[in-house]
């Protein structure tokens, strides 16, 4: 039985009267189709591609043909989720007008839903200037892995009081622009609790403690399929990285053992019909 489409009207409600929403990267279709199966709320396509997929070692590589590609690779699959994509570095940082034509291009060729875009008070105007033009907007602060470098690493973030109020403005002036949810991403839980409690729209929390409105995992983390950095927050559900590992290794046995392909995986001429006699045989 097919589920409706999960909206963004869907997901705001959500923050009073629940579920928790889930949320899980996707950069292909089959993976989406996947992911759709199991009852996924919503695929976000994300830069972390540039980690996962590209074999990067941060995210600021990827280019906004990047995230325009595996976006349309996500929304054919046409699932029932909702499906927001990252705007990538330098994308909209420039000017709310060069964050607007970013947006549109997700949207006009990714067939996205909704997008996503890191950074809170300083990236208002271009939230505001986003939404005003009918797209909706999904904020991110806290770790924002685009400012890797700004941050001296992939650090945790909000852990004076100082910093924690930061947050808090940020995430109120998000609101403010128009953003229909907040991915909170490597904070201590209490700050991750005040700025729920703080905030109207549903927050998604990645590292951010339990106590948010919803979570997010990159997929290759929580499948076992990455091994390259383990977070602490990360909960790998599946080792499915060392069962394909086993599966290959299997696969590559087979073939040089003249096991694969047997009998049953291969084809036969039409019944009474011979192989032709070519010039020089016998």
């Amino acid at each position: 039985m097919t589920r409706p489409k999960v909206t963004i009207n869907e997901l705001v409600a959500r923050k009073s009267s629940g579920p928790k929403i889930s949320v899980v990267t996707a950069y292909d279709a089959t993976m989406a189709t996947l992911f759709d199966r199991g009852g996924v709320d919503v695929l976000m396509v994300g830069d972390s591609l540039g980690m996962v997929v590209q074999g990067r070692e941060n995210t600021l590589g990827v280019t906004l043909d990047h995230m325009v590609y595996h976006c349309r690779a996500v929304t054919r699959a046409r699932p029932a989720a909702h499906v927001v994509c990252d705007l990538p570095f330098l994308s909209y940082q420039v000017s709310p007008e060069d964050a607007l034509r970013s947006a549109g291009r997700l949207v006009q060729e990714g067939a996205a839903e909704s997008v996503k875009l890191e950074g809170g008070r300083s990236v208002a105007a271009s939230v505001a200037k986003i939404v005003a033009a009918g797209v909706p907007v999904m904020g991110h602060i806290g770790l924002t892995p685009q400012s890797v470098h700004r941050m001296g690493g992939f650090r945790v973030q909000g852990k004076t009081t100082e910093a924690a109020s930061d947050l808090v403005a940020d995430a109120l002036a998000l609101e403010d622009a128009g953003a229909y949810s907040l991915v909170i991403e490597g904070v201590p839980a209490d700050v991750a609790q005040l700025i729920t409690d703080q905030v109207r729209v549903p927050t998604i929390g990645i590292g951010a403690g339990p106590r948010t409105d919803g979570q997010v995992l990159v997929s290759y983390d929580l499948l076992g399929l990455y091994g390259a950095v383990s977070p602490k927050f990360v909960k790998r559900f599946r080792e499915l990285g060392q069962e394909a590992t086993q599966a290959i290794s299997e696969y590559v046995a087979a073939v040089q053992g003249g096991e694969f392909p047997g009998a049953e995986h291969s084809f036969k001429m039409t019944q009474g019909e011979q192989l032709p006699q070519l010039k020089g045989s016998s």
